[in-house]
């Protein structure tokens, strides 16, 4: 690659950062994603960008595979072409002679399968801090975040990051800075509110962070240190096999859990828009095939209904 075109490359992931205000992890995703197509053309320059080598790097990616001998999802296969979209619109803007960025489209995908819990598995991972082996401070923790979880559809980085000072319990209300720095608003329920506060009244350390770590082998159980995602991640898993739920949950699982409920209890796909802090309405309508209300009036006025009588 020459020094141009790595020139290019570097004010592009500088103009994410600054103009876009696009997170750490994204700009290193773009940078991997891009250095994989530069490096497998062994592309010189931006007018050597076709649409003819982005054919055959399509090939490429869909024919890769990893050491297990598994292919590239479609999905991680586009994240490939949404980056060099967007490099490429970032050229035009400059006026760098390019392949224009409308010429290219994504592969399609099928549609997502969204896994969430309701009803009689919903209670029992919600219910089940309070019924394992733990100190008591830990129960009241765990119990505090699946509430908080399902009360606000957070994702897994936004919960573990919270701050004492960020959530009033006097308030149902409070601001979440969330994906690309966007402020949203998420609602708290009782018993999240409760539950937080039991928590807090147990804590005796002056950490500024909402949910902290405790040392389960010892009676110092006091620390200053966030929970991290992953040990969030482990805590869901550890619930759902202790509610006896045989599914693969995931923090995400709730944020998933949290929207469904709020659509089939009749909410418009808007508001939950809003409240998950998606950018485009085309993400949250991975939910509506699983929440149509009038298709489910539809079926139950109108099958079988003869044997009804």
């Amino acid at each position: 690659m020459t020094n141009t075109l790595q020139k290019l490359k570097q004010n592009f992931l500088e103009y994410l950062e600054i103009e876009k205000n696009r997170s750490q992890a994204t700009i290193r995703n773009y940078d991997f994603y891009l250095q994989r197509f530069i490096t497998w053309g062994k592309i010189n320059s931006a007018a050597e960008i076709t649409q003819e080598k982005v054919k055959d790097f399509r090939l490429y990616l869909n024919r890769v595979v990893n050491n297990k001998q598994q292919p590239l999802k479609k999905s991680t296969q586009n994240y490939h072409i949404i980056a060099l979209r967007s490099f490429l619109k970032y050229l035009a803007k400059q006026d760098v002679k390019t392949l224009a960025a409308e010429k290219i489209e994504l592969a399609k995908i099928s549609e997502r399968e969204v896994e969430f819990l309701e009803g009689d598995d919903l209670k029992r991972i919600l219910e089940s801090p309070m019924q394992v082996e733990e100190p008591a401070i830990i129960k009241k923790r765990d119990k505090a975040i699946l509430e908080l979880f399902f009360s606000t559809g957070l994702r897994v980085s936004e919960l573990a990051n919270l701050r004492k000072d960020q959530i009033n319990l006097k308030k149902d209300e409070f601001t979440i800075r969330g994906k690309g720095e966007k402020l949203r608003i998420v609602f708290l329920s009782n018993a999240s509110k409760y539950w937080i506060n039991q928590y807090l009244s147990a804590r005796k350390d002056v950490s500024m962070n909402l949910f902290v770590r405790h040392d389960r082998a010892s009676s110092k159980t006091e620390s200053t240190d966030a929970i991290t995602p992953r040990s969030l991640q482990r805590l869901i898993k550890k619930y759902a096999k202790a509610a006896g739920i045989t599914k693969n949950v995931t923090p995400h699982t709730l944020r998933h859990s949290f929207a469904t409920d709020l659509l089939m209890n009749g909410a418009d796909i808007r508001s939950v828009q809003a409240m998950l802090g998606h950018a485009s309405i085309t993400t949250t309508q991975i939910y509506t095939h699983i929440t149509n209300q009038q298709l489910r009036d539809v079926h139950k006025a109108f099958h079988d209904t003869k044997r009804k009588k």
